[in-house]
């Protein structure tokens, strides 16, 4: 089956995620996602950025955080998902041996 990743300009990015292109320049300026530029040099987003901003919304409900708190958890979520992955391959390995 093929990957299909849609794409969507900045207006059609803010309508899908609901922020203002105020704060989605914010987001992209604290590096929470990252525009394609395409050869016209207008800022594309993929359905992943779409995810995460959904995520990142829903950090700010409910914790009421603020842009660069949001990175920042961002951040760490990611860093910890990718310490668990690796920690498991590691039990896995260790597992061979017991």
């Amino acid at each position: 089956m093929a990957n299909v990743t849609l794409t969507f300009t900045v207006t059609e990015f803010c309508l899908h995620t609901g922020v203002s292109e105020e704060e989605l320049d914010e987001i992209v300026g604290l590096g929470v996602i990252e525009p394609d530029t395409g050869t016209d040099k207008c800022w594309l987003f993929d359905d992943r950025a779409v995810t995460i901003v959904h995520r990142a919304l829903r950090l700010r409900r409910e914790l009421a955080l603020d842009w660069p708190g949001i990175a920042v958890t961002l951040t760490l979520l990611e860093e910890n998902e990718r310490l668990k992955q690796e920690n498991r391959l590691l039990l896995q390995r260790l597992g061979r041996y017991l």
